[in-house]
């Protein structure tokens, strides 16, 4: 059974920084595609950062050059560092995991199965 649990999640200033955590257990970590995703009040989720089995990596452009998505595979831990918030960042986090679909890993949520309860993330200005 896949299982994903995030933390690290608050409330912080505009300009300021967090880092979210997802550890994963139930299947073999480094192979999968690994995904942050964030869905804001009254709006839909949205992809934020995709981390390939092979270590690629793909952003929304409104976090491209903020935020860092990276994996520990010892520790079956995926991590997205946030920096430079803003309080358009304010959302729930939920980190996503599958398989590749074709060697493809969806920057979409309709490519991941498995899903973390949420941490949430309040910027304040």
């Amino acid at each position: 059974q896949v299982q994903l649990k995030e933390s690290g999640g608050g409330s912080v200033q505009a300009g300021g920084s967090l880092r979210l955590s997802c550890t994963v257990a139930g299947y073999t970590y480094s192979t999968y595609c690994m995904a942050w995703f964030r869905q804001a009040p009254e709006k839909g989720r949205e992809a934020v950062a995709v981390l390939n089995s092979d270590g690629s990596t793909k952003y929304a452009d409104s976090v491209k050059g903020r935020f860092t998505i990276s994996r520990d595979n010892a520790k079956n831990t995926l991590y997205l560092q946030m920096d430079s918030l803003k309080p358009e960042d304010t959302a729930k986090y939920s980190c996503a995991a599958d398989r590749p679909r074709g060697g493809y890993c969806y920057f979409d949520m309709r490519g991941y199965n498995y899903w973390g309860q949420g941490t949430q993330v309040t910027v304040s200005s």
